[in-house]
């Protein structure tokens, strides 16, 4: 018997067909126009249609075209498809960099000498040191103790903290046997940067007569009055990064591991306790320490994208 749909057909397949059948039929009750209204709203960023916004969604998305009188309603599925098919995904941003300053000889010729420096065989009196700070670390201390994993229960950190200062942490990695050298200041200054290079001085003996250290471009590490002290010991020779490129100072990668292992949720009763930690960390962290892998072709692919991108500039 016919059930009044014009159509013989029953059971699971025809209702499927016919659910296909509306949803075509709702993907195409849009005129044109509105999804050419959506896509020049999508490539535009929303202060060019006045909305206080860092970027669209597609809430956000059918709400403008709403409001503008394109159509009457909208939903924000309908605007995901219709954006899908032209590959838009304004929701979503990537960061990159201006090319104010190109990729220059000098650029080359840094990126050479930081992979001559990462990857090639050292000699007895030679020594290659990562170096960098991580700035303004606070304790962090917690209004009630940290409670521990228990079954069904991960570790729980009080959310509330008190805020007890902060400081500085001076690092150098060696590259080669993947040891840590740290210490903990209040400033970061010229003055405790030459405090950390005489701790160093001292603790890496006199037969390493080439010590590189691989550092960026932030001004304490070229001001006159470290300038001076390394006038005065001669066998630190300093290297610095190309602009923006910290991510080639293997030290980066030391900070993440931790970062992630003892600077998680801190919860420290003061910058002293802190400091203990850390050094602590490091003397553990040394015990079974490990270089990170650096190629000659890691470098050659960046420099290879460099010229490619100078070329079609």
């Amino acid at each position: 018997m016919s059930c009044g749909l014009g159509s013989t057909a029953s059971g699971p397949r025809a209702s499927t067909a016919y659910l296909t059948a509306h949803a075509q039929g709702v993907r195409g009750s849009f005129p044109p126009e509105v999804e050419l209204h959506l896509v020049r709203l999508a490539c535009e960023l929303p202060d060019v249609a006045g909305r206080s916004l860092s970027q669209w969604d597609c809430t956000e998305l059918a709400r403008q075209v709403v409001r503008d009188g394109i159509t009457a309603s909208i939903s924000p599925q309908t605007v995901r498809r219709m954006l899908s098919g032209r590959r838009l995904r304004p929701w979503r941003s990537h960061l990159w960099l201006h090319p104010r300053t190109p990729r220059d000889a000098e650029f080359v010729q840094r990126t050479k000498q930081i992979a001559d420096l990462l990857t090639r065989e050292l000699s007895s009196q030679e020594m290659v040191l990562s170096l960098d700070e991580m700035t303004s670390l606070q304790p962090r201390p917690r209004l009630a103790p940290t409670r521990p994993a228990r079954p069904g229960k991960p570790v729980q950190v009080e959310h509330e903290y008190e805020r007890k200062g902060a400081m500085h942490l001076f690092a150098a990695f060696d590259t080669r046997n993947g040891r840590a050298y740290g210490e903990c200041f209040y400033r970061k200054r010229q003055v405790e940067f030459i405090t950390f290079l005489e701790q160093l001085d001292g603790a890496i003996p006199v037969a390493i007569t080439a010590l590189h250290l691989l550092c960026d471009n932030v001004s304490v590490h070229h001001g006159r009055k470290v300038r001076r002290w390394l006038a005065k010991h001669p066998r630190f020779v300093v290297h610095f990064t190309p602009v923006h490129c910290s991510w080639t100072n293997p030290v980066e990668q030391w900070f993440s591991i931790l970062r992630r292992k003892r600077l998680r949720d801190p919860n420290f009763a003061d910058v002293p306790a802190l400091a203990r930690a850390v050094r602590q960390f490091i003397r553990e962290r040394n015990e079974i320490a490990h270089p990170f892998n650096w190629t000659v072709r890691s470098f050659e692919k960046m420099l290879a994208k460099a010229a490619a991108f100078l070329q079609a500039a």
